[in-house]
């Protein structure tokens, strides 16, 4: 069953093909100022619904993972990179996170949450 989620103003929206069984909590210095938690998806199981104009990009160190934000209210809405699972990026293998606090109308709190130390890793 697909989840639908969208920014605080609504210009920016996208739906994953179903709910996370877990997100994670990334220490990084832009995850842990943006607050987010991420679910992980593959390219497959996202599609924006909202156009591709509504929303902004921030490229940061390596340039490697494209963050994305409405382009209106600056909320950080998902991000697209390589798989990182064992360290190093698998660009065979391109995940989607998204921010999970945007779901509407799921429990995030039923789902357990992961930290990844992302301060350290990279």
């Amino acid at each position: 069953m697909p989840i639908e989620a969208s920014c605080h103003c609504g210009e920016t929206v996208f739906e994953v093909t179903e709910a996370p069984s877990s997100v994670t909590r990334c220490t990084c210095s832009l995850c842990a100022k943006r607050g987010a938690l991420w679910a992980y998806y593959k390219p497959a199981q996202f599609r924006l619904l909202s156009p591709a104009d509504n929303v902004a990009t921030y490229l940061w160190g390596s340039r490697t993972v494209k963050h994305h934000f409405c382009a209106s209210c600056g909320c950080g809405t998902y991000s697209e990179s390589p798989d990182w699972s064992t360290g190093k990026p698998d660009f065979d293998n391109p995940k989607v996170a998204v921010n999970a606090r945007l779901f509407d109308e799921f429990d995030l709190e039923a789902v357990p949450v992961n930290v990844i130390d992302g301060r350290n890793l990279w």
